[in-house]
């Protein structure tokens, strides 16, 4: 399994931005895919995720009511949209898939595969 991750770039506070994280092999329908960020010399934290059916989505506390996780299973594709970001939204994103239960959903050891991560940069 590979992902492409792209959409990252650089937008004002409270600005929008949509990532893209585009999956090949043929798991991507039974997989629960989610998104994560990290900033240089701290772990990476949990940002979002979603089952494989398409719910339920899970969210950080600090990005819910901002952003959302659609996913189409027809392209393969798992989307970030990213509403009224903040300064402290700045990071590299990723994208994971794997199979992790209802209980671990926001920890990233219990993803197996990984995007290469895109740049999102938010200036105040």
């Amino acid at each position: 399994v590979q992902l492409q991750a792209s959409g990252g770039g650089l937008v004002q506070a409270g600005g929008s931005l949509r990532l893209s994280c585009a999956a090949s092999g043929p798991i991507f329908g039974t997989y629960s895919m989610g998104w994560f960020r990290q900033l240089p010399g701290k772990e990476r934290e949990f940002v979002a995720a979603v089952r494989w059916s398409g719910s339920p989505t899970y969210y950080a506390d600090s990005v819910k009511g901002r952003f959302t996780i659609p996913r189409d299973n027809g392209k393969k594709t798992v989307y970030l949209q990213m509403n009224s970001l903040k300064p402290e939204d700045t990071a590299v994103y990723y994208c994971a898939t794997g199979r992790p239960i209802i209980t671990t959903m926001q920890s990233a050891d219990h993803y197996s595969y990984w995007g290469q991560g895109t740049q999102v940069t938010v200036s105040s």
